[in-house]
């Protein structure tokens, strides 16, 4: 529902327009909680690829509830339903499944969520067991709710539009990695599913859309890698990049990094059939 009314909120621009100041309160708002998003609640939260202290884990995670994506339980648990059956019939997210084309791009990117998969089939014991992760779950309403009360304070109507375009294309950005990265995109890593490398997404997710390396190697803390002509090559991650500014503060340790051998291990090898095919 909150998301629709984001949707629905863009509406106020044709009334108020985006002046500078509006515009860049919506370009803040959007990379902040991208970050968060991706940095804490995806790569920290629910892959556990690097380690960092309570309260990080806690802002980030408020900060991203403050995105009108439900909570952090909610979210890691569509996101380890997505990973435990990926591309499958029980994978809430996938375009490809029970229908691939504009049906499954639907489905995919939005018609999921008024379906029954909205619900996932269990919560994540290692957030439940956190109250403070647990309390912001339930209350998941309240911090968009009130970030769309600041954005009024600060600016009236036309800050209150480019907070609900912002929430807007923040979700729409999101949902991308689970859509358009498994529909188009290299494959340069050997998996069992369709994700890939998309550079749009990657562009619009700070780094997320780098999924195909994400599949394969699931706890890397830094996904920006690629394989061409059997070496391995550096991709931009503006996430990872937070992530080391977290560590040179001292707010992050531990990072999880794949070897180089390990990623020219996983390199997808390609038929002469599908060579011929493409040719």
């Amino acid at each position: 529902m909150f998301i629709g009314l984001a949707h629905l909120g863009c509406g106020l621009l044709i009334v108020t327009g985006l002046g500078l100041g509006a515009a860049l309160w919506a370009l803040v708002l959007y990379g902040v909680r991208m970050l968060a998003i991706t940095a804490i609640v995806h790569r920290l939260i629910a892959h556990r690829s690097y380690q960092a202290p309570r309260l990080v884990i806690w802002i980030g995670a408020l900060v991203a509830t403050s995105a009108g994506q439900m909570g952090p339980s909610w979210w890691v648990a569509h996101h380890r339903q997505h990973h435990r059956h990926v591309d499958t019939a029980a994978d809430p997210h996938t375009p490809l499944q029970p229908q691939a084309g504009w049906r499954g791009l639907w489905r995919s990117q939005l018609g999921w969520l008024l379906t029954d998969d909205f619900h996932p089939a269990r919560l994540p014991a290692d957030i439940e067991a956190d109250p403070v992760l647990r309390l912001m779950d339930r209350a998941q309403i309240v911090p968009p709710l009130a970030l769309a009360w600041l954005s009024w304070q600060l600016g009236g109507l036309p800050w209150l539009a480019a907070f609900c375009l912002s929430t807007t294309l923040l979700f729409h950005g999101v949902a991308s990695v689970n859509s358009l990265a498994h529909l188009a995109g290299e494959q340069p890593f050997a998996t069992s599913d369709a994700s890939r490398n998309n550079r749009l997404v990657a562009w619009l997710t700070l780094g997320e859309g780098w999924h195909n390396l994400h599949h394969a190697f699931q706890a890397s803390a830094r996904q920006g890698f690629t394989l061409r002509h059997g070496q391995v090559v550096l991709l931009p991650d503006p996430t990872y990049r937070f992530i080391r500014l977290l560590a040179a503060a001292g707010l992050a340790r531990n990072l999880r990094i794949p070897s180089l051998r390990a990623l020219q291990a996983r390199a997808r090898v390609v038929s002469a059939d599908t060579l011929e095919h493409q040719g």
